[in-house]
């Protein structure tokens, strides 16, 4: 199955909401495949969400200014954004940098609390991928943060036509695991965040 194939399966699959149903009862792609057939015959395109993004020059990296203030066991806000920065967009060959989605200032830190906060912005309202990215940013974050850190990844506020069911599934751990472990999921969610190794 080609990736822009599986991309647009589970496209379909997320808009449909049988996205929750196919990580729980484990259907196999075949089927939901068959499923959405079904269901929208007439009406089931192929198509981009974003055919035509705006996509910026890619930065140069950054460079700390100014002295470091966090704690030596703690992280920087700026190292965080770095570390994500280059995670490719489930459907354009583009990073979310360059696609505007992730800024230097979409990533907080509350060393205080062991919390860690990115917002992000989808490149159109109604962008069905906003689960991929989040995915994505959380997949690569584990890589590399501390354990004790909570993170919390949410769409940018009125940036995305389903904001709330957006963030809920994005910060709920058991939708979150069963996602990984669909393959279909996690090896487009892998795809994303190693593109610019392979």
């Amino acid at each position: 199955m080609s990736m822009l194939y599986t991309v647009m399966i589970l496209k379909k699959v997320l808009e449909s909401e049988l996205w929750f149903t196919v990580l729980h009862r484990k259907i196999k792609p075949l089927a939901v495949e068959a499923r959405l057939r079904n269901r929208e015959k007439k009406k089931m395109t192929l198509g981009l969400i974003n055919a035509n993004p705006v996509v910026q020059a890619k930065k140069e990296r950054l460079v700390r200014t100014q002295p470091d203030q966090y704690r030596d066991d703690g992280v920087d806000p700026l190292d965080i954004y770095e570390y994500v920065r280059d995670i490719r967009d489930p459907e354009h060959p583009y990073t979310l940098e360059q696609l505007s989605v992730l800024s230097e200032e979409s990533v907080t830190v509350d060393d205080q609390l062991d919390r860690i906060l990115i917002k992000f912005t989808p490149t159109v309202q109604h962008c069905s991928m906003a689960t991929i990215i989040g995915l994505c940013l959380r997949a690569k974050l584990k890589e590399c943060l501390p354990l004790h850190y909570k993170v919390d990844i949410l769409v940018s506020p009125g940036s995305h036509a389903d904001e709330d069911s957006v963030n809920k599934q994005l910060n709920d751990k058991e939708r979150v695991a069963a996602a990984m472990e669909n393959p279909n999921l996690r090896q487009l969610v892998d795809e994303c965040i190693y593109s610019d190794e392979i």
